[in-house]
Parts: C-alpha cells; structure tokens; sequence
C-alpha cells in the first residue's frame, strides 16, 4: 500500500528456472497503431511508444494491478492466463512466456472492440457491484493523518471534522496498525478503549467503517502456532516449516489462500469481527506478487505461481461488498474495489492519476480510485509544516478525484488549506455526490456490459487522433472531463466530434482545440448534448 517497495528490482527476472521452455511472441507496431496493457503503474508510458525494460508480471506489479492483456487501437489484442515478460523497443512489443505461445488476437478494428472482445472472453462482467456508497460519496482513510498511530481518540476527531466542515460523510477506512499484531484481528486495548463504541459513533455519524488488513502473520504468536499446525502458511521451499517472508513492516508468516481451509478460516475470522464491533467492511493489503515468489515457496495448490497467491487473497473480497484492493491478478469483471497505489505528494504524482486509471478501465477495473487526494506515499508528506503545503496542488487533486468513480481523502484538507482553498475542495466532494446517480448508472452499466467507467479519449472517439491524449478522459458515455493538472490556470481543451457545453452554458463545437481558462475554482467538464 503505502511504502515503496524497493527491493522489487532484485526480482527482475524473466521465468521461474532456467530449464523451462521459453515461448516468444512478437508484435510488430502496424502504422498508426498504438498499444496499451500489462501494469496499472505504467499507465504514464502508455500507448507504448518509448522503451520499456523487460517487465516480469510474476514478480513486479510496480506497486499497483498486472493483468496479463495487452490492447491496440486497430483491434488486435493479446491474452494469457499465465503472467508473462514484456519489452516494448522501437516498434515492437516482445511477450516471453514459460507457460505458452501467446497469440494475436483480431477482433475489429478499434481499441473499444479489442477490449470488449477481450472482456467477454477473459473477465466478464458479474453483473455485481461493490456497495454504492463507494461511488456516490467521497471516502476517507485514517492513514496520513495518522500512519501507524491508529487510535479511537484520532479517528473519532478526524470523522467529526468531516463533518463539522461541511464534506459528505462516506466510506472510513481505519489503517495499519489498529490491531494488536499481524496476524491478530484485536484492536489494541490501549489505542481502542470501546472499539465497539467507536464504530457505533462513526455510523452515527453517517460513515461506513472498513478496516485494513493483510495475509501477514507475526511469528511466535498464538495465531502463528496454530496456523503452522494447520498447514495454513506458505512453506519453505522442499519443507514442513512456514517461511518467512520479508515486506514493508519487517519479516512474517503468511498465509497461504491457496488452501481452501485457510481461506474459509480467514474469512470467518472477519466475519466475527464484523459481527463483534459492527464492522462494515476490509481494505485487503499487500497482496503484491514479488512476495509470493514460487521458486522459494511452497503452496497448498501444486505449483502455484506468486498470482496464484495474489488472486487467491483478491477473491476472499467477494464475500464483503464493502472492500478494497491495491495490487492484483487478472479478476477484471469481478465487483472489487481497485485504487491506485500510493503516489507522491508532488505535480508529477497528480498528472500521473488520469492515465493510471484510464489504463485501470481498459484492464477491466472499471470500479476504481485514484489513489488519496495529494498523495497517499506518507514519507513524502513527513518534515512539512501545515502552512507550507502547496494549496494548489491539493486542489488541483482533488478536482481529479471529483468526477472519477471514487475520490478519497486522507490528509486532512481542513488542516493545510486556508478559508477559501478549502471551500473549493469541499466544493469538489459535494459535485462528486451531485453527481453520484450519473456515476452509480455508470457503475451500473460497467457490471453489465464490462466497458469502463473512466474511458479513454481513443476508445470512445476512434479514429479522431485521441490515442497519444492522457489528460482528459471520459466518465460513460456523456461527461468529457479536463482537470488541470499543472500549476498553470488554463489548459488546452481537445473536443470530439458533436456538441459540448459546459456547467455555465458555453457550447464548444466538434473537433475543436480549445485553450480554456481554468482559475482554481474551476473543473473543467462538459456534457455532450448532440
């Protein structure tokens, strides 16, 4: 979730052993043609049209989803069920695989019918959705105002203040660190005096409560002794003992979902917590693949793969309606909630948030957020001092969030904003519920037919030179949405084909390049009306 993982790159590799046979797949770029695909996290990158270095999908996801598909604006597509690596050089795009051909699929001749062919035949919509509360309200979690000092005091004043300054209540989301210890689904009795009160007071005051946790499990604990006897942990490659497996808070046990008992153990576990302290829900950390390496790991399911164990943890959210997932495997389709993963306080990171999740709905994650509002990476907020935050970059943030499926806070605006920063901000959170019935029918037409909820330009306009345009996308079918997303208070507009107006009643007409002024207070945004 929230920590840089850098001890990824000394996973880089291409297969599990030497000995496998290695298949070879290569995708010469026809003219005019672009691709998009494989990683969340590289959604900047994309079309591909610079270099990318060798991308091993079974062992880095770049702190975010890997889906094994890749998608053209002339309609060819590539699929397989197995994690690959991917190298983009000049004109051509190199898939190696240890586990089959990869072929090129043709199915029409647009980015939109490449990815509907894709979706109905590799991850179909469920016809389910996550809990409409996620869509028609704004969310908050505990973490960057509190990291790792969760505590009933803290979260009740950071609730109240929501709603003392006018923001919507919505989804709350408790971090790490309000257990006793990993493993352990107690809170602590000395940060949590009544949690049963607490989770009382937050849902009378309008809020639906999640929890975080992850598969991990501290050694030389009860949960541990008892788990090792179950066989419910990741082993040891060729051993009976539970292998310790190194992540972002030190060195732990895991489980291992593959074992449908541990599973079914694990969830009745959240299920009693749901129904000791009235619970709403989980946000499912820390299923990224590098931890699962099979080369040094043994697993229940004979020769699971490292996103055998990264699906295997996504799909225990099918049981809660109410969940949340950072990193994954494949399961587009499926009603999950997926954000993006924490990014830097910083300009860069802000214009790194519309690409990432354009690039989330052509996955098939159409039920997305883009990360927290300013930034969820917590180290780059450490050392700054409430009066020198840049307010801009925060408002700016959080007009991306406003017409998105999900916008989230963390960092408390009320805190680092001034009078009038923030009623702009607040202003952002109440047109995202104003708008909560357009975006829930989108939702609802995403768990239908599979499309996206935030669509690229090129994949709703084919054709019109959209392919290379990442900084204005298209929320369904109606809403074109250009958030500035630079220091600057004006940007270029790029219209379609059609009819467009925007809030105030201006009409732009189709295929037009606008430069629109855009001072603060302003999303820019238009319906089309013909």
């Amino acid at each position: 979730m929230k920590k840089y993982f850098s001890f990824f790159c000394l996973y880089i590799i291409a297969f599990q052993t030497t000995a496998q046979t290695v298949y070879e797949t290569e995708i010469r770029f026809e003219p005019d043609e672009y691709w998009w695909g494989g990683v969340v996290a590289l959604g900047s990158k994309m079309p591909y049209l610079q270099p990318v270095a060798a991308f091993d999908l079974s062992l880095q996801n770049g702190n975010n989803q890997v889906v094994p598909l890749f998608l053209s604006n002339t309609g060819r597509y590539v699929w397989s069920d197995f994690p690959f690596t991917f190298t983009v050089a000049g004109n051509t795009l190199f898939l190696k695989s240890g586990h089959e051909k990869i072929t090129i699929r043709q199915a029409g001749h647009t980015l939109r019918e490449a990815y509907q062919a894709a979706a109905a035949a590799h991850f179909p919509p469920t016809g389910t959705l996550p809990d409409a509360l996620f869509f028609t309200a704004p969310q908050y979690n505990t973490w960057i105002e509190l990291t790792y000092n969760q505590n009933q005091q803290d979260i009740l004043h950071y609730a109240q203040s929501v709603v003392d300054h006018g923001f919507p209540p919505g989804v709350l989301m408790i971090d790490d660190n309000w257990n006793k210890y990993y493993g352990n689904l107690e809170f602590k009795p000395d940060k949590f005096p009544d949690p049963k009160q607490l989770i009382d007071q937050l849902h009378d005051m309008g809020f639906k409560v999640m929890l975080w946790v992850c598969p991990f499990v501290s050694a030389d604990s009860p949960e541990y002794r008892q788990l090792a006897r179950k066989g419910y942990l990741l082993k040891q490659k060729g051993s009976d003992a539970p292998a310790m497996i190194r992540w972002w808070n030190g060195v732990s046990a895991c489980y291992d979902f593959t074992h449908p008992g541990a599973a079914d153990y694990f969830v009745s576990q959240l299920k009693d917590v749901q129904t000791q302290y009235g619970v709403d829900g989980f946000k499912f950390d820390a299923g990224d693949n590098a931890f699962y390496d099979s080369r040094v790991l043994d697993s229940y399911k004979k020769d699971a793969l490292s996103t055998d164990q990264t699906m295997a943890w996504a799909q225990l959210g099918l049981q809660f309606p109410f969940n949340e997932y950072r990193a994954g495997w494949r399961m587009g389709g499926a009603p999950l909630v997926q954000r993006l993963g924490d990014k830097d306080y910083s300009w860069n990171a802000v214009q790194l948030l519309i690409p990432d999740m354009l690039t989330a709905g052509l996955l098939g994650y159409a039920y997305a957020c883009p990360d927290m509002i300013g930034g969820g990476q917590f180290t780059t907020f450490e050392g700054i001092k409430d009066d020198q935050f840049d307010q801009e970059l925060i408002v700016r943030s959080a007009q991306v969030h406003a017409l998105m499926p999900m916008m989230q806070f963390s960092v408390a605006p009320w805190r680092i904003l001034n009078r009038k920063n923030l009623a702009i901000v607040r202003k952002a959170a109440r047109l995202h519920t104003e708008m909560g019935d357009y975006i829930m029918a989108c939702a609802a037409h995403a768990a239908k037919t599979g499309e996206p909820i935030v669509r690229h330009m090129e994949y709703a306009f084919p054709g019109e030179g959209f392919a290379t345009c990442k900084d204005q996308f298209m929320l369904g079918d109606k809403i074109l949405v250009a958030p500035v997303v630079t220091p600057e208070h004006r940007r270029i507009v790029r219209f379609p084909k059609g009819k467009w107006k925007d809030p105030q009643g201006k009409t732009y007409t189709s295929a037009a390049k606008v430069t629109i002024d855009a001072p603060l207070d302003r999303l820019l945004y238009f319906e089309r009306i013909k």
